[in-house]
């Protein structure tokens, strides 16, 4: 691993903290960071009989005799709910859904800068899965998908399988699909840097929430094999022995299956005995530094591959990772090389799938989804730039065409598209959002940030 674009060790520190102190300047200058726009032509104060009261009585028939009519007269197609009860939200852990709310504002202002899929922030003071679960069912009149965020385990799991099960339209988990899609996209990208195959690799998970639960159900589709890998949760590394999750497997019943068929030469130990003799380390798991230790990486194999994905903070420094013999290191933030973040993720995921009415999210369009990223990294990756980053916004509207093409393969889709016609209408409106925000910025409409 080289060091470009990684901060010395003497200004390291400032720089990592330089976001948070240029949050608390900016969010209160702002308020937020959305609100709700028009989208219609106001000519004149007579428009308002046709967008609200007679006129707006036509389309309420129509959707009434056809429902499907909505998707035509309204912003329901484009729209997503963003639900979280702030129950573990970044790596701060359950700070409650008001604490949340910056976040799931955050991930609405990219949904749209970077999907153009207009989203609504919903924390929602509620604290069990079934009460969770009815409210998403209860929300969905308004909405063409659902993303969940920041829920803790095991509700998550639970919550994510009921409403893919009773939904009518497409729910998304992307602290399980986001970040696990854009971490195969990088692992698959990584392994072609050090010359190595998916088949062939051992990987240590480090973490066994939702996401990591996730990144490994989806490398393994992706060709890796449970056998060589290890899983490690606050418990230990997990396996058949594992009795405690055995006892306990209707509840964690996605930890027991890793029990099931990872680690069969029944390993114990942690961390460091997991890591020991691989060849990939992919850690969601508690902010560093210091959670993974330089001295356990110098016992993986040549060509070591390391993701430390906890946010704000990884589990390891990149420099730290370097110099234990690192040959590609990836993690969560935007300001050190190899960002493995759910934005390249979501936005076109989303995009493609309202593009298209797709009734549910598969496996198979999240593997759509990372192979468009992988190969949008163009031909040639290197151990410091394994993905693209959030600034190619060309990624979006081939990623949402890859996926819209995907649900269609697997029948899920109540639109046809070819690959072509999905990337126009992508292009366009995520071109459309894009400028609106540059127009209002160069007409005063958005302030610029203090000095």
């Amino acid at each position: 691993m080289t060091n470009a674009g990684v901060p010395n060790r003497e200004n390291a520190a400032a720089r990592a903290e330089e976001p948070a102190r240029q949050a608390m300047r900016l969010h209160p200058f702002y308020r937020g960071k959305i609100e709700t726009g028009i989208k219609c032509a106001v000519r004149r104060m007579e428009d308002f009989a046709i967008w609200y009261s007679p006129g707006v009585a036509a389309p309420c028939r129509a959707i009434a005799q056809n429902p499907a009519a909505a998707d035509e007269h309204t912003n329901r197609a484009n729209t997503v709910a963003v639900i979280s009860d702030g129950s573990r939200v970044l790596g701060l852990g359950d700070i409650g859904p008001l604490a949340g709310l910056p976040v799931m504002e955050g991930k609405a202002l990219l949904f749209k800068y970077l999907g153009g899929v207009d989203a609504v922030p919903l924390v929602v003071d509620l604290h069990d899965a079934d009460s969770l679960v009815q409210f998403a069912l209860a929300v969905q009149p308004s909405f063409g998908g659902i993303n969940l965020e920041d829920i803790a385990q095991p509700k998550c799991f639970e919550i994510l399988d009921r409403l893919r099960a009773e939904a009518s339209i497409p729910v998304w988990h992307d602290d399980q699909q986001g970040t696990a899609t854009v971490i195969l996209a990088g692992l698959l990208n990584a392994l072609k840097v050090v010359g190595k195959r998916i088949g062939d690799v051992g990987i240590a998970f480090i973490g066994a929430g939702a996401s990591n639960t996730a990144a490994a159900r989806l490398a393994f589709a992706a060709g890796a094999d449970p056998a060589r890998c290890r899983v490690v949760d606050r418990g230990g590394i997990l396996g058949r022995h594992r009795t405690d999750i055995e006892r306990q497997r209707g509840e964690f019943a996605a930890k027991w299956r890793l029990c099931e068929i990872t680690n069969t030469e029944g390993r114990i130990g942690g961390p460091a005995e997991a890591i020991e003799g691989m060849d990939v380390v992919i850690a969601c798991s508690t902010p560093g530094p210091g959670t993974i230790r330089p001295e356990w990486l110098r016992h993986m194999r040549d060509g070591a591959i390391v993701f430390a994905c906890a946010n704000p903070v990884p589990e390891i420094w990149p420099w730290e990772a370097a110099e234990a013999g690192v040959a590609v290191f990836a993690t969560g933030r935007s300001d050190f090389p190899n960002q493995v973040n759910n934005s390249l993720c979501f936005p076109g995921l989303f995009r493609g799938v309202l593009d298209v009415r797709a009734s549910t999210i598969t496996d198979g369009m999240c593997l759509a989804a990372a192979r468009s990223l992988a190969a949008s990294a163009g031909p040639a990756p290197t151990a410091d730039r394994i993905l693209p980053t959030m600034e190619e916004w060309e990624v979006f509207p081939r990623e949402a065409a890859d996926v819209a093409v995907q649900a269609q393969a697997e029948g899920v889709a109540r639109r046809t598209l070819s690959w072509a016609e999905a990337h126009a209408a992508a292009e366009a409106v995520i071109r459309r959002a894009r400028a609106i925000v540059a127009d209002a910025m160069q007409l005063g409409h958005v302030a610029p940030p203090p000095t």
